[in-house]
């Protein structure tokens, strides 16, 4: 199985927390025991990508160090985009993010940036509250190929959360496929439409 790192496009002044937890067991054996995280701290298992103290678990799309800003325990965009140091194959990935509390500009030029899995699919990140743009380039899109079922933005400065989950399915075209649930939504490369996961 080919792993990509997690690619974070610009987010104009949005801030972030990520934690991507490790992937689910095979089927046919014993699952591991995970210790639930409690009041905010991740599960056992999970690899903590941000901590809000510091960007030692980034590196920017062209290999250099982040310029990006630390303040207050979350990051704000400042120049390139950013990817993650190690790759990760089957995981799942808990954003945290907010759009800035200034609303300027309207569509896609209000606090537009993307989770990107495996150089190429994006998950949309984009203030949708009260904001008009093409259906599949709202907030919680699978940019360019699906909308959401639903628009669950909050209002420009409040935080928000993603939760996304990546499976490394190995198929004919060697595809996976992802999860995402944000109101209620999901995409897939290889096994299905975007469609209600409940």
């Amino acid at each position: 199985m080919k792993t990509r790192a997690i690619r974070l496009l610009r987010i104009a002044a949005a801030s972030m927390a990520l934690v991507s937890f490790a992937a689910a067991p095979a089927g046919d054996r014993e699952p591991a025991v995970v210790t639930p995280g409690t009041a905010g701290s991740p599960p056992s298992d999970a690899v903590v990508l941000f901590d809000g103290k510091d960007l030692s678990a980034w590196k920017s799309d062209d290999g250099s160090e982040p310029k990006w800003k630390l303040e207050n325990g979350h990051m704000e965009v400042r120049g390139k985009g950013l990817m993650t140091r190690q790759e990760f194959g089957a995981i799942q990935l808990h954003l945290e993010w907010a759009s800035p509390a200034e609303v300027k500009g309207d569509g896609q030029g209000r606090g537009n940036s993307g989770v990107y899995f495996q150089g190429r699919y994006e998950i949309q990140v984009l203030d949708s509250y009260q904001n008009k743009t093409y259906f599949n380039g709202q907030a919680a899109s699978f940019y360019g190929h699906n909308a959401p079922l639903v628009n669950t933005s909050r209002k420009p400065g409040e935080w928000q959360t993603y939760d996304i989950v990546q499976s490394a399915q190995a198929g004919s075209r060697g595809q996976g496929s992802t999860r995402f649930v944000h109101g209620a939504a999901q995409w897939s490369t290889g096994s299905g439409p975007h469609s209600d996961p409940r």
